[in-house]
């Protein structure tokens, strides 16, 4: 059995954003149904509309970034009763029984994750189809609370911008005191200032784009460096013990390697493929690290959600109705767009 879906989706990788119906399953006992109230844009929907990774899945139906409230609940749910304001990210279920599932650390299920969207259902033959939709199923364990006083249209791109940027800050234990730098200010990177500046770090912004820089102070950063002036990126070298690198494309991260401090971290959240040639000088000497980030766990994602509500860190959003889903993606796919595009859907 299943119920019939208002959603907005592509049917293959050339195809816009257009109206579509899909099919949810009806609660199995450890269900959540979901009225979906808003939906984030993130840039991996349109990575993954256009099969940019080749692995996307069709007919799909994006979104990871959603919030809604609880409509329906399955026999064995205790974590969550009808009205709750709920949220759900990037994963929608997991073996839950390897040692990464059992230690809070889903995103690396042994047997992989089940992504929110164009991936094969873990239970069933069907594909999960994401949260550009009216309403959504998922079992208990990956749908998250709301906290009281967090706007929900606010809320919705912290289960992908905002736990993307948390958990790397939350891992290499950024403090009061510390000099962080973030390159990129996009979805992303903004969230990235946001949170490092909540945790009391002193942040830069590294950007191609000068004009960026009132935007880049507005929100928390104390200095902004155009990363093309030779001159600029010379005078902070070795300054930064953790970067934080959300730029969406293939780009150098050469130069960004001459601003950490020995034994910093240049940590890369956004540029999933391959980058340019790197010349390991940069690395081996000062004893620095260039590492990577997913998202994180779900009791990871709750905290940071609970981070979020209790220091007032929310991100600079653009609410849309779905017939503008299109115009917003060719928006991203020219540039990085200093906020995250949020999905009314009850504006349909």
């Amino acid at each position: 059995m299943s119920t019939t879906t208002q959603a907005w989706g592509v049917t293959d990788n050339q195809a816009p954003v257009a109206p579509m119906s899909i099919e949810r399953r009806d609660l199995r006992p450890e269900d959540v149904a979901i009225k979906i109230s808003h939906c984030g844009i993130c840039h991996s929907d349109l990575h993954f509309a256009h099969n940019d990774w080749g692995m996307s899945l069709y007919p799909m139906v994006p979104g990871h970034e959603i919030v809604g409230t609880v409509t329906a609940v399955g026999s064995s749910v205790s974590r969550h009763k009808v009205g709750d304001r709920v949220a759900v990210g990037c994963l929608v279920d997991s073996c839950l029984e390897c040692q990464p599932c059992t230690h809070g650390d889903e995103h690396f299920c042994v047997k992989m994750p089940t992504f929110t969207y164009s991936a094969p259902e873990r239970q069933g033959d069907g594909i999960t189809q994401g949260g550009y939709s009216e309403g959504i199923v998922v079992r208990e364990e990956f749908v998250c609370k709301v906290p009281d006083g967090l706007d929900m249209a606010k809320a919705a791109p912290l289960m992908c911008a905002g736990i993307t940027t948390y958990s790397p800050l939350k891992q290499w234990g950024v403090k009061a005191g510390d000099k962080v730098a973030v390159a990129g200010l996009g979805g992303l990177g903004h969230m990235a200032v946001k949170l490092a500046t909540a945790m009391g770090a002193e942040v830069t912004v590294l950007t191609t784009s000068p004009s960026k820089a009132d935007a880049a102070r507005a929100i928390g950063a104390k200095d902004v460096l155009v990363s093309t002036d030779e001159g600029q990126m010379r005078s902070a070298a070795g300054r930064f013990s953790l970067i934080i690198d959300t730029i969406p494309v293939k780009h150098d991260v050469q130069p960004y390697l001459g601003l950490l401090a020995p034994r910093g971290q240049l940590v890369i959240v956004g540029q999933i493929g391959p980058l340019p040639e790197l010349n390991t000088f940069g690395i081996v000497f000062g004893n620095k690290a260039l590492a990577g980030s997913q998202i994180g766990g779900i009791a990871e994602t709750q905290e940071m959600l609970d981070f979020c509500a209790k220091h007032g860190v929310t991100p600079e959003i653009e609410v849309i109705t779905p017939d503008q889903i299109n115009d917003a993606w060719d928006k991203l796919s020219r540039g990085d767009t200093p906020h995250r595009f949020v999905i009314e859907i009850a504006a349909a």
